[in-house]
């Protein structure tokens, strides 16, 4: 299903990388909403952002204040002039949200991951023009993520946005959640035309990786940021250590290089043709290194050996692995390249073995 989208036209934000969007992860307290605000309105942000329904790992914990959050919200609105935005699961979500004069809607995490959830998102939405944006599910899904978009465009919602808010790590990383950066550049790909925005907040998961996770979003072209900001951030009743102050938020904007996202110039193409010829070259040895693995699947079932030889495998991904830190690339780069290369050898010599 090819998406059909609108451009996100917000009223009031002009259309410049990067759209920034800020505020508490949750909505605690009438002061802190606008005291936050209030100071988030000073250092030029038009999207204030709060979590009014927060879905927790486990219960217990602080889950939200409410629909009575929603005042507050349109208390901001009406003293500030932000737009203003939260996350909405279920349809009794969307109903209040929009009868509270939110601007824009957002989709978690967790909810992308259930089609069940998106479609009741979705059902909810038939008939109404408002932006709505989509985070990526926690695993690292493509098709999940472009199957929540699609349900929501399918129901009539044109305007629709994606957020990488990077994927679960279930190992000890630096990061909360991987950004896995290749996954939203295939999105891009696929899509377009599909703004994305990047939650630094949630990928890093500590206030000192906002910075540098916003400047490689903005080298990648990325449309916009959500940044979380807390006018106390130590004492945020959620995710306390990755929200930061409406004036640090300033001085990350402040010094952020923006990359220009415009059509290559003819040096540019000449280097991209130079790529394309290596590419090409790529191809060509791989096929002869897969013509010589198959006569070696016809050695081997000669001979009656396995395919695979552990020694040999470990012999492969050890040497090429320590030539390629030689060659200024990453032994992990290294590893994941001959790795496909094996996992392919090995399938076609399987093939060839039961003929």
């Amino acid at each position: 299903m090819e998406l059909a989208l609108q451009p996100l036209n917000i009223s009031g934000i002009e259309d410049k990388r990067p759209i920034v969007i800020s505020g508490p992860c949750s909505a605690e307290t009438e002061e802190q909403v606008m005291s936050t605000a209030r100071n988030l309105a000073a250092e030029g942000i038009k999207i204030f952002r709060a979590g009014i329904w927060k879905p927790r790992t486990k219960p217990g914990g602080f889950e939200g204040i409410g629909e009575k959050g929603l005042a507050w919200m349109q208390e901001v609105k009406q003293e500030t002039g932000m737009l203003t935005t939260t996350e909405v699961a279920t349809a009794k979500h969307v109903e209040l949200a929009l009868k509270a004069g939110i601007d824009i809607l957002w989709i978690g995490a967790r909810t992308t991951a259930n089609p069940f959830a998106v479609q009741e998102v979705a059902d909810s939405l038939r008939g109404v023009d408002i932006p709505v944006f989509v985070k990526n599910p926690v695993n690292p899904d493509l098709e999940l993520w472009i199957g929540a978009m699609e349900r929501l465009n399918a129901a009539g919602i044109k305007r629709i946005a994606a957020i990488h808010r990077g994927f679960t790590a279930y190992e000890k990383v630096i990061y909360r959640n991987l950004p896995m950066w290749h996954i939203p550049i295939e999105l891009m790909r696929r899509i377009p035309d599909l703004p994305i925005f990047c939650d630094p907040s949630h990928m890093g998961g500590r206030r000192e990786l906002v910075a540098p996770l916003s400047q490689q979003a903005m080298d990648l072209g990325f449309y916009g940021l959500m940044i979380e900001s807390h006018c106390e951030p130590d004492k945020a009743w959620s995710d306390a250590k990755q929200q930061i102050t409406p004036d640090v938020l300033s001085f990350i904007l402040d010094k952020l290089i923006i990359r220009n996202t415009s059509e290559a110039t003819e040096s540019l193409r000449a280097l991209r043709k130079q790529i394309d010829a290596l590419d090409d070259k790529i191809i060509e040895v791989l096929s002869k290194r897969m013509r010589i693995s198959r006569e070696i699947a016809e050695y081997k079932k000669e001979h009656n050996m396995a395919v695979v030889q552990p020694g040999r495998y470990d012999e492969i991904i050890s040497k090429r692995g320590a030539q390629g830190i030689l060659c200024g690339m990453s032994s992990d780069f290294m590893r994941s390249v001959f790795e496909s290369i094996h996992e392919e050898s090995v399938r076609q010599q399987i093939e060839l073995i039961n003929k």
